[in-house]
């Protein structure tokens, strides 16, 4: 199982208990090999500590990577934070734009009993039974879905669930149980959260618009408005991993990538977990905050400002000890919206930086691809 020049202490054998969430601690059997071991179980899982990259090999954990825990250094020393109801929250926006592609607004109007309500339903699903909740999936791409994300390989430690929540909400036939008398109190919660966040990203982009001094403020909003637009939620479980208790390091529980919307916002439990990059490459960890919101730039946006705002790229790790349960909504424009840099932002003699495609081209290509993968890529002139 590993070669003679392994020192024994970069090795260490866990038990995997069979693939269920969430994941008992008293089925954890911890203990260090010697070089002598022999490894004959399927429920083994090797951990191979190489320098700064750790390697989980492990058919049931489907090759989910580690990650070292961040150093007291790695936190973001001052989250960008705007005040939804401050005079200069335009250009403050504006800047966190350009400088993180990230940023954190309070006073933002959201009742905080909803979001409660909302998670709280959330909870209750992810606490069913799994065999019920895999009768909802696998997500293609909605519905349930449990550690693989997408079609193409990516893995994570999480369960969730991704709703279309457009036009006709909650329409796959995996989602029937919302529509089920029993699942009222959530189709409700999800349904009134939803129309909150359509509110508040239009409330944001009309104040983006005046940062950019856009002589319509709803040059940008106006994408995200109508029965068209193609707008996605998520709901992520990251349950706790007891397996790494006492480890410098973490589960990936959602691979880096950058989002291909507009934008999303998101709303996670007490729990730490998010990371982004900066723009010279370093990660670094985004403290919890229950009472606000989190707004990232997605690659849609970066193009519309044609590459003055960063697109941001982020991941989230799961916590050893404790369950991570997050709220994204993703603001898409129609499929056939065409995504090009803004006339208005445009200087003289300014050339677009992307070729010209809509939303439902990208949205194909994204599709496609891994979650690490630059997907602006191929769009770049």
């Amino acid at each position: 199982m590993q070669s003679s020049n392994t020192p024994a202490s970069c090795l260490l054998s866990l038990y995997i208990p069979p693939p269920s969430f969430p994941l008992s601690p008293h089925a954890v059997n911890l203990h260090l090999p010697s070089l002598s071991s022999t490894y004959t179980s399927k429920s083994l899982c090797i951990i191979l500590f190489v320098q700064n990259m750790v390697v989980l090999a492990n058919p049931v954990l489907d090759q989910i990577s580690l990650i070292k825990s961040p150093d007291p250094g790695d936190y973001l020393p001052s989250i960008p934070t705007i005040d939804l109801s401050k005079p200069n929250s335009p250009e403050s926006i504006v800047r966190a734009c350009k400088e993180f592609g990230f940023f954190k607004i309070t006073n933002h109007g959201v009742s905080m009993d909803l979001v409660e309500k909302l998670e709280a339903e959330a909870v209750k699903f992810f606490a069913l039974p799994q065999l019920d909740k895999e009768k909802l999936g696998p997500s293609n791409p909605f519905g349930y879905g449990s550690k693989r994300i997408g079609m193409n390989g990516d893995v994570g430690w999480l369960e969730y669930l991704l709703l279309a929540t457009g036009a006709e909400p909650f329409s796959e036939s995996s989602l029937a149980f919302l529509r089920d008398p029993s699942s009222s109190s959530f189709r409700s919660a999800l349904i009134e959260y939803i129309l909150s966040m359509r509110k508040l990203v239009c409330q944001v982009l009309e104040l983006m618009a005046d940062g950019l001094q856009l002589k319509q403020r709803d040059e940008i909003s106006k994408l995200l408005q109508g029965s068209e637009c193609d707008e996605i939620f998520r709901l992520n479980h990251y349950p706790p991993c007891p397996l790494l208790q006492g480890f410098n390091c973490g589960l990936t529980g959602f691979g880096e990538h950058t989002d291909p919307q507009i934008v999303s916002v998101l709303r996670s439990n007490n729990t730490s977990g998010l990371q982004i990059a900066l723009k010279d490459g370093r990660w670094v960890s985004v403290p919890s905050d229950r009472e606000a919101f989190f707004i990232n730039v997605g690659d849609s946006l970066q193009v519309l400002t044609n590459g003055r705002f960063r697109s941001v790229k982020h991941r989230v790790i799961a916590n050893s000890l404790k369950s991570r349960v997050s709220m994204i909504y993703f603001g898409g424009p129609p499929l056939a919206q065409r995504i090009a840099p803004l006339p208005q932002l445009m200087e003289e003699g300014e050339q677009s930086l992307y070729k010209d495609f809509t939303w439902g081209e990208y949205k194909r290509a994204a599709y496609k691809s891994r979650l690490g993968d630059y997907r602006l890529g191929p769009f770049e002139l």
